[in-house]
């Protein structure tokens, strides 16, 4: 007995196979069946027995894989839970999610990893997939059992939130990266140039009494780590990058052959530290929102390649938490619910093609990664989204599925959304939490 679903005549765009088409796409038992592509009449109508998506009109892409979120369980549960937070997920047309290591306790061994991986088998509605912290408690003193958390179940390694200020200590990461063929991720802070800093270095900053942090901060680790992966050979990925000067490091980088790659966010390449002023704490992330200057920058570097991938970074927050003080908040977007839509805004402003924005959200990093998903090839896992392009929507908080509430886009109308999400064979409706 075959569990069915077939969706018919939707665009459908995959990367992984240079597909961009109307057609058909037949799922049975959790797994891509067949891909029948127009004008291929001569094939015939697939019939299928069992549940039929219409998508006339609507484009179907490979599930996103985000591969930097903050789920917060364990230890943080009033922030987000697995469960609410893949919700979220799916929301947002994400089927793979990537958790970061600062949970309570942090995730830097083995029983921390095989935890979030049975709970988000229990209670998970899409895939999870942990990173564990490069040292242990994240206090960049001695590396964590990096091998017994690869066997475990981890696919990365980042003390992201944190910077790995030894130098020695990175390389040895690295070093192990290279053995165990897994990236390091690397949150790139000189904190002795940040210096307790709350928000970009700049008039805006010093009008507004806040500590700033100069872009130098970011640009400088950077440059380290891009040294040190040449040294070691191993595989370095630049976390959230938010500066000019670091998509000009990286750029240089890849043009001498160094294995690294990089991702950003949405938050970077739609709003300035402008969204800061009257001390918007939901509007408080780490790196900081930088200038226009920066924008204009990361969007060449996704044009030219020189960025990889486009995350999430989401990291709910309780409300009361973003409630306080500017300088005492804590510093996150919830993002999973508005992504997608806001980097849509990258296609429609003829920035990217609509195959080269899923191929960065989906494609290349589960490619970086090493993981099974990204694609609509046949035989692999039927993990995807359906979207409707023209569809506006305005961005409600208190819609959100995820605990947190946190977000500097409260009320912005974004065009284009996931109106379905498809992943371990359970089909998700996102309209019906969206008013739609």
């Amino acid at each position: 007995m075959h569990n069915s679903i077939l969706i018919k005549n939707g665009h459908i765009i995959d990367p992984s196979q240079g597909i961009d088409s109307i057609g058909d796409i037949l799922i049975e038992d959790r797994k891509i069946k067949e891909v029948r592509l127009q004008p291929n009449k001569r094939q015939g109508e697939v019939k299928v027995k069992g549940q039929i998506i219409n998508a006339d009109g609507l484009y179907v892409f490979p599930g996103i894989v985000d591969m930097h979120a903050h789920l917060r369980e364990p230890g943080f549960e009033y922030k987000e839970t697995i469960k609410t937070g893949t919700m979220a997920a799916l929301k947002g047309g994400i089927t793979s999610v990537c958790c970061m290591p600062n949970t309570n306790p942090v995730n830097d061994n083995r029983t921390v990893t095989e935890f979030i991986l049975k709970k988000a088998y229990a209670e998970g509605s899409c895939y999870v997939y942990p990173i564990g912290a490069i040292t242990k408690g994240q206090k960049g003193e001695e590396l964590a059992e990096m091998g017994l958390m690869y066997e475990a179940g981890c696919i990365a390694f980042s003390d992201d939130g944190r910077p790995v200020v030894s130098t020695l200590l990175m390389r040895r990461a690295l070093e192990y990266s290279k053995a165990l063929n897994v990236p390091i991720i690397s949150h790139c802070e000189d904190i002795s140039l940040s210096d307790s800093g709350t928000m970009n270095e700049g008039s805006l900053s010093t009008k507004m009494g806040l500590k700033g942090i100069t872009y130098a901060a970011e640009d400088i680790m950077v440059a380290r780590d891009i040294i040190l992966s040449e040294l070691t050979g191993g595989k370095l990925h630049i976390a959230h990058v938010s500066t000019e000067g670091s998509v000009r490091l990286i750029r240089e980088a890849k043009k001498r052959g160094i294995n690294v790659t990089a991702e950003t966010c949405p938050h970077y390449f739609t709003i300035t530290e402008d969204a800061v002023a009257n001390y918007n704490t939901n509007a408080k992330v780490n790196p900081p929102l930088r200038t226009q200057r920066d924008i204009e920058a990361i969007k060449e570097g996704l044009k030219d390649g020189t960025i990889d991938v486009i995350a999430t970074d989401h990291a709910p927050h309780h409300g009361d938490e973003k409630l306080q003080e500017f300088d005492k908040a804590p510093s996150g977007i919830s993002g999973f619910e508005t992504a997608f839509s806001l980097s849509l805004k990258l296609v429609h402003d003829g920035v990217l093609s609509i195959s080269q924005l899923i191929e960065k959200m989906s494609y290349t990093p589960a490619r970086i990664l090493g993981i099974n998903a990204g694609t609509l090839k046949v035989g692999s896992q039927a993990d995807l989204t359906i979207v409707d392009m023209n569809k506006e929507f305005k961005v409600e908080a208190t819609k959100f599925l995820s605990k947190g509430k946190n977000t500097p886009f409260e009320g912005w109308i974004l065009k284009g959304t996931s109106v379905m999400t498809i992943c371990r064979g359970k089909v998700f409706d996102c309209q019906s939490f969206i008013g739609g």
